[in-house]
């Protein structure tokens, strides 16, 4: 079985939620991973509730009638025709929150979970699903105790949204079920719920289909990873400049000037990145006016902030898509303002599930770019008069020759994870959803493809820092020269060989928790 994704700082510790509360109507991409990673507390003012309150009695109003409405007094999906009789409801709500827990596979990550409830929160406060105020507050209160509901990485198709997973959180609320501890292992939810002050809910007419119609679980990966990606877009800038540095490259391919000749916005912030990291740096001027100096620089160096910064355009496009998912109505049936309750598609994900996949495809391109830079550190026909693999003895060690086999290895992988996972379909529900989005699948996938790049980065950092200190007594400028100091507090210079492994680790957690970026930015202002 496929072991579930590491992305950056999804891993939280389950546990109530610390600093400031984010009120609901005011939740940003942003604002919904603080709420994930534990990082803020989720509130519900009398606006949101006062609309929940409206839009339930519609259903109730519906429910006492008699012309069948869907999910408030018919089965579901291919068993739309069947009605259900009023003492049976309460039962059907149970029943499909039950028969839709089909998880399987590895456990998702907390905070995708978490953030995964803090939007389906949202969503049930917009007005427009008609659960009660009592369903809203459970779910809040699951929040905010730190209780994760056990939700398996296999399950969903992105349509009628992410079903199963939405169900396995549901299912937590019920009693039923299980839950996720700080340790990683599981409990059964009941004794969670118990634990925490907790009282299951028994769910009533149409509760279930709102608490799992929706494309909360697609949604919460893309907010989570266009979060992650802001910081790891600069991490690249810092990486390429480093690179750029030890191999003796040039700045001048990043004036201002040039760069404004063609005006993508992401272009823009990348080179006037790598012009301020370069920013008096002695090892540049050491051969700016250097006649047998290579004037034009490999594209891996000359073409960095191309490359990035279309992948910064590329993240601000899916950070839209997202922002505006957010603002959306994607219950099926909705509740609306007059009253109807009317069946619809806006639970389809294909508008998330394309920006996940689209994601991707700069996510491989970046880190293909980053791998090249660091095989072309390692090689001495190119690297400007650096030792062979930057081996401390050439011939007795090996230096990092093997880190660069790792990030072409990561780099493969990354290829094959730009293949979109959208362009699939494979009907269910007897042929009543025949066509579904794959939105979920292009979320897990993504998420893999930010571990991906982030590894890929650290074994750039972790080389371009020895081929900068090979450079000595010429010195790096002020801000690679931060990112080198950082660097040198988890993992140790030049010198004979040493587990490669330990030190990947040590470099990968340093840009993972921020401390890198950290470091820069201290000395040189905030990146772009």
């Amino acid at each position: 079985m496929t072991q579930a994704p590491r992305p950056v700082r999804t891993a939280v510790t389950p546990g109530p939620a610390t600093g400031a509360a984010v009120d609901v109507d005011d939740l940003t991409v942003e604002d919904a991973v603080r709420v994930g990673r534990g990082e803020r507390h989720l509130a519900v003012g009398p606006a949101a509730l006062a609309r929940v309150r409206a839009a339930r009695r519609h259903v109730e109003t519906l429910a006492s009638a008699d012309r069948p409405a869907y999910g408030v007094s018919t089965g579901f999906g291919a068993l739309a025709t069947v009605a259900i009789p009023p003492d049976r409801r309460v039962d059907l709500q149970r029943s499909l929150i039950r028969s839709h827990a089909a998880g399987m596979g590895a456990l998702v990550e907390p905070a995708v979970v978490r953030t995964m409830m803090a939007l389906r929160v949202h969503a049930l406060c917009s007005g427009h699903t008609g659960v009660r105020v009592e369903v809203v507050a459970a779910l809040t209160d699951l929040l905010e105790a730190g209780v994760v509901p056990a939700v398996h990485e296999h399950g969903s198709l992105g349509c009628s949204g992410d079903l199963a997973p939405l169900a396995h959180v549901a299912l937590v609320l019920m009693g039923e079920g299980q839950v996720v501890r700080p340790d990683g292992s599981r409990e059964p939810a009941d004794e969670a719920l118990a634990r925490a002050g907790l009282a299951p809910i028994a769910l009533a007419e149409k509760e279930g289909l709102a608490l799992t119609n929706g494309t909360d679980g697609m949604l919460a990966m893309l907010c989570l990873a266009v979060v992650e990606l802001a910081d790891l877009l600069r991490v690249a800038d810092v990486t390429a400049a480093m690179s750029v540095e030890a191999l003796l490259g040039t700045d001048r391919a990043f004036a201002a000037d040039l760069i404004a000749l063609r005006p993508h916005p992401g272009q823009a912030a990348s080179a006037a990145n790598l012009r301020a990291l370069l920013a008096d740096s002695p090892i540049v001027a050491s051969h700016r006016a250097d006649a047998t100096h290579i004037v034009q620089d490999a594209y891996s160096l000359r073409c960095a902030p191309q490359v990035a910064g279309a992948a910064r355009d590329a993240v601000d496009f899916a950070r839209g898509v997202a922002q505006r998912e957010l603002a959306a109505a994607i219950d099926n049936p909705v509740v609306t303002a007059d009253g109807r309750v009317e069946s619809n598609g806006n639970f389809h994900g294909a508008p998330v599930a394309h920006a996940l996949d689209f994601l991707a495809i700069p996510l491989a391109d970046l880190a293909s770019m980053s791998e090249r830079r660091t095989d072309r550190l390692l090689d001495r026909s190119r690297n400007q008069g650096l030792p062979a693999f930057l081996a401390h003895e050439v011939g007795v060690d090996s230096g990092a020759m093997i880190a660069q086999y790792t990030a072409a290895g990561v780099v493969a992988e990354l290829k094959r994870l730009a293949v979109p996972a959208s362009v699939d379909s494979i009907p269910t529900s007897a042929m009543q959803e025949d066509h579904v989005s794959m939105g979920w699948a292009a979320g897990r996938k993504l998420l893999r493809a930010v571990a991906g790049l982030r590894q890929v980065l650290a074994v750039e950092l972790m080389v371009a820092g020895r081929a900068l200190d090979l450079r000595a007594p010429l010195a790096p400028g002020p801000g690679t020269a931060a990112a080198l100091a950082a660097l040198r507090t988890v993992v140790a210079g030049p010198g004979p060989d040493r587990v490669v492994a330990e030190e990947l680790a040590a470099t990968e957690a340093l840009v993972a928790d921020g401390r890198l970026l950290a470091a820069v930015t201290a000395t040189i202002g905030p990146l772009a």
